[in-house]
């Protein structure tokens, strides 16, 4: 029952690179076997028992590499769980063809003469060639020479920890490559839906003869339906209208919203606040980026969000600085007369009533008109006109016995300014402080700089006052921390598997110890290439532990098979680094491979980058770190015996 989208096409891509992995392996050990003389059948049947459980393990190792998502309790988990399914159904599917269907293809078209033929050429052994004796003599250095290779390892793993941390940018989720862009138009707090509907026709006008535009609609008083799983979707306000403008293309569409944002900068717009944007992927957010001031009293915060707003229109990152809670609107008090009200007969909730009734009417009924229900309003004839100040103190407030008394006479009119909208996170009156980003720096960094300098405005906040940090940063980490929350069972089905597998704890420290290494490749990748890192990228980060764990089961399980067969443990190990070399490379050049067309996606590039710098560097470290860390482990000497 998955769809086919976004998500699970990227996903299917990904599993184009793994799902080839078992039949890699189980072909290269058919070929090796009909190198060494055996016939097909013996081969075919070789290949299934010595590698179909290392290889089920190795699959399940890498599935539940993407647990973490699929298990989570977060939106960008359930936005992206497609993942984590389709994966792990082709990762299944590819090792029950690895061990069933592919021995079979190769008992049916693989030729033990050719292959024979072409091993003698090399001599009796096939890994007797001179590039598998120079690779030999290096896996045989790296023994000899194994603390300094696992001292420079750790070097280099701690510097990319370092050049990670401070120098690779952070991403939630990237924007989405579609051709719509977004016009959100907020008019003063209290304008009218009529000056609204205005706004948004001058606004037409300016996109009906755009070039750049396929074609656009537009909303007054409320957003555009969700027709996107990521919109940010409004609420009803008077003073809001949107358009969705559809682009002929992405460049196109990038000029228009650059055309746009420097039209809507004009003096003739000063009067309304427009945000032109892109949609973004992920859970909708909004602006990216968000600080929150809390507090009760609303004057107090009114000023201490207008501080943040000052001190944020300084970054020259940011554009489009705004508060939520927009303008103060002119409003006007009754005051009643509590006394003259009783002396006549009144009180503050009948007066309340009328009021309502003359200026908004009451709904009395409802009336059906196909499958619609309309409202019948009772309003005062005299509500057009009480609706001007200068009419209200004449209303009429009908009173007991049939009177009539003017408004004027119970209660004063006072005019004041007012919040016209007050907003509360945990029943506390919350202002945030929001913007968008000016150039293509990430939010994650403007806002950590930002929350930095906000330490001054903090140390002088009026007692019950507090700013917090949201936007993107607070919802990656909030995604952040699910994640995390199901490291710990992914961790344990992992470490299970290694164990029934390897059947030695010293061996499944070994394997795990090589995990976090594609951290070397993850970082230098994403330095090179200027890359953020993500939530995707993230998740590509967990999958490739599981890859590169995958590709260390299979070499340490081919190492304690050797060493069960009879040979010295340090024989063991180099022949076992020399034999699995071309297999481990197989594998990781196919899912390398595999990620190419995704680098070019913005959903992907990130992931696909990382998976792809990761996969390099950790092969190399496969085949030269994980010797030597076995051989210091076990304190292998170069003739020492098992």
């Amino acid at each position: 029952g998955i769809d086919l989208q976004r998500i699970s096409l990227g996903a299917l891509v990904i599993a184009l690179g793994l799902l080839v992995d078992d039949a890699i392996i189980a072909v290269e050990m058919m070929v090796v076997k009909m190198e060494q003389g055996w016939d097909k059948f013996k081969a075919a049947t070789f290949a299934y028992t010595s590698t179909a459980f290392p290889m089920l393990t190795g699959t399940l190792i890498t599935a539940a590499a993407f647990t973490p998502v699929g298990f989570s309790k977060s939106a960008a988990s359930e936005y992206t769980i497609s993942i984590f399914q389709v994966v792990t159904i082709a990762l299944l599917t590819s090792w029950v063809v690895a061990v069933v269907f592919t021995p079979y293809i190769g008992y049916k078209l693989l030729d033990p003469k050719k292959l024979v033929e072409k091993a003698q050429k090399h001599g009796v052994d096939i890994y007797d060639t001179p590039f598998y004796r120079r690779f030999r003599a290096l896996v045989t250095w790296c023994l000899r020479h194994r603390w300094k290779v696992i001292l420079a390892t750790v070097l280099i793993f701690l510097l990319s920890m370092v050049a990670f941390s401070k120098f690779v940018q952070q991403q939630f989720f990237p924007s989405a490559s579609r051709l719509e862009l977004m016009v959100d138009v907020w008019l003063p707090q209290g304008a009218s839906i009529k000056a609204t509907a205005h706004e948004v026709q001058r606004i037409e006008k300016l996109l009906k003869d755009d070039p750049a535009v396929a074609y656009s609609s537009s909303y007054i008083g409320n957003g555009a339906p969700r027709y996107f799983l990521s919109l940010d979707q409004q609420l009803f306000a008077d003073n809001f209208g949107q358009f969705v403008i559809v682009a002929k293309d992405l460049a196109a569409r990038e000029d228009l919203k650059s055309r746009l944002q420097q039209r809507f900068a004009a003096p003739d717009f000063a009067d309304i606040r427009v945000r032109v944007v892109r949609l973004e992927n992920g859970p909708p957010i909004g602006y990216p980026v968000q600080f929150r001031v809390m507090g009760d009293d609303l004057l107090q915060l009114r000023e201490q969000a207008a501080a943040v707003a000052t001190m944020m229109r300084a970054n020259p990152h940011l554009q489009n600085i705004n508060l939520d809670w927009n303008e103060k609107v002119k409003s006007v008090r009754v005051e009643v007369d509590q006394d003259r009200a009783r002396q006549l007969g009144t009180s503050t909730q009948e007066i309340a009533q009328i009021l309502q009734a003359w200026l908004n009417g009451i709904a009395l009924t409802q009336y059906r008109e196909g499958d619609q229900l309309i409202d019948v309003v009772w309003r005062g004839r005299q509500a057009a006109e009480a609706q001007s100040l200068n009419a209200l103190p004449d209303l009429e407030l009908p009173l007991a016995g049939g009177r009539h008394v003017p408004l004027a006479q119970v209660a004063r009119l006072v005019p004041v300014l007012e919040e016209g909208v007050v907003w509360r996170r945990n029943r506390v009156p919350t202002m945030i402080v929001r913007a968008d980003m000016a150039d293509t720096s990430q939010p994650a960094t403007a806002s950590a700089a930002l929350n930095a300098q906000l330490d001054a405005v903090r140390a002088r906040l009026p007692a019950g006052f507090r700013i917090e940090m949201g936007g993107s940063i607070e919802e990656s980490d909030k995604n952040g921390k699910a994640i995390a929350a199901v490291m710990p069972l992914m961790l344990v089905g992992v470490i299970t598997l290694l164990m029934i597998q390897l059947q030695s704890v010293s061996r499944t420290v070994i394997v795990l110890l090589t995990a976090p290494l594609g951290l070397i490749g993850v970082a230098l990748a994403l330095l090179v290439f200027h890359v953020p890192f993500g939530f995707v990228a993230n998740l590509g980060f967990i999958a490739l532990a599981g890859m590169i764990m995958r590709n260390s089961v299979i070499l340490v399980d081919q190492i304690r098979q050797d060493e069960e067969a009879g040979k010295s443990r340090w024989e063991a190990i180099i022949g076992s680094t020399v034999r699995r070399f071309r297999p481990i490379v197989l594998t990781a050049s196919a899912a390398i491979l595999a990620m190419i067309p995704l680098t070019r996606q913005v959903f992907w590039g990130p992931m696909a980058v990382s998976i792809m710098g990761g996969l390099i560097v950790a092969t190399l470290l496969t085949c030269l770190f994980l010797p030597a860390l076995y051989a210091a482990w076990y304190r292998v000497r170069e003739e020492s015996s098992p």
